[in-house]
């Protein structure tokens, strides 16, 4: 495929780590016309986790009358001071929280702690799980949540002073729940345009090459190319387990900061499941390491070889920031993928 060269030099950014991922797989930006760039965002959750969450989850894993639950991907993600999950022998890698609640169920002398990163794509089984947990009667399990919004962080990148994004490749999987029209607000509020994408090579070269055409021509507008998994308003079930369990609260992200309603907290009638209150946990905090620019990273502003410490101290066998760490991250996928870091 042959895309078309655009007039003026352009950037697009995706907003998820699976398609960051697959983009640097594919060797698509070898395709591309030399006056367009595209730019990972802040679509990894592990990622965008401030350094303080992990750092919490350490001090909880210190205790031994608890154990903790994470997606792998967490347990190599370096805390303030460099330590991580993978060091503490009660840390248990599950594929779902429902498998943290299987691991209360047969420890009942033990606190049970999910440690629960994500966007809307694994709230949905989360909130299944937290009710489930209050169906049971569940005393020994706890929800951990960093669940984070997707909208209010690409608002944020577009609000940003610096920004040079012309359009945005939107998240399959979160769109899956959310629904097309929940990322209306590009075309009609900024004036950008997007396009939700799947993840096969195709998605990807049909999307790219549709937004070229609308950045090219000024029509912004948004486009639906994965529409065998994305529907006009999402997932009716999903969204409605959301709803019932969690409730949108100010939230710190690695890079944008603190962003009003970006996070999902659990409301007061599953509170008796929320280990942020059970526990009287601290709130979050963000402290990067010497020389990582994660957050720089995260926001489109770097790219991962313009990291000082990228494939020379910070490599993914010794990760000194997450984006290193993620089978989602920028980094990781630049040094498995993209011949520039070589």
């Amino acid at each position: 495929m042959r895309f078309s060269k655009p007039n003026r030099p352009i950037k697009i950014m995706e907003v998820c780590g699976t398609h960051t991922m697959a983009i640097a797989r594919s060797g698509i930006k070898s395709l591309l016309p030399d006056n367009v760039q595209l730019i990972s965002g802040p679509g990894c959750p592990v990622c965008v986790t401030p350094s303080s969450y992990i750092d919490t989850a350490c001090k909880l894993a210190e205790d031994p009358n608890k154990i903790l639950c994470s997606y792998g991907d967490m347990l190599k993600v370096p805390g303030s001071q460099g330590q991580s999950l993978h060091e503490y022998a009660n840390v248990r890698i599950c594929l779902s929280c429902m498998e943290a609640l299987e691991i209360a169920k047969k420890n009942p002398s033990k606190d049970i702690l999910f440690l629960g990163v994500g966007f809307e794509t694994t709230a949905p089984g989360s909130a299944l799980c937290i009710k489930e947990a209050k169906k049971q009667k569940l005393q020994n399990f706890y929800f951990l949540s960093a669940l984070k919004r997707t909208q209010p962080a690409m608002e944020a990148v577009l609000e940003a002073p610096d920004t040079q994004i012309d359009g945005f490749l939107c998240p399959g999987h979160v769109a899956v729940i959310l629904g097309e029209t929940s990322f209306s607000f590009l075309p009609k509020t900024y004036h950008k345009p997007g396009v939700i994408c799947g993840f096969e090579e195709e998605d990807l070269l049909i999307s790219i090459e549709k937004l070229i055409q609308m950045i090219d021509k000024k029509t912004p507008k948004l486009e639906n190319t994965y529409t065998r998994a994305v529907k006009k308003k999402g997932n009716p079930a999903a969204l409605s387990l959301i709803e019932e369990v969690f409730e949108s609260r100010d939230s710190l992200w690695r890079g944008l900061g603190l962003l009003k309603q970006s996070g999902l907290q659990i409301r007061k009638e599953y509170e008796a499941w929320d280990a942020w209150k059970h526990f009287d946990l601290e709130k979050m905090t963000n402290k990067e390491p010497a020389g990582c620019r994660c957050a720089d990273i995260l926001c489109g502003t770097l790219s991962p070889h313009q990291c000082p410490l990228f494939h020379k101290s910070c490599t993914p066998y010794h990760p000194v920031g997450p984006c290193m760490v993620s089978s989602e991250g920028a980094c990781a996928a630049s040094y498995y993928y993209e011949e520039e870091t070589l």
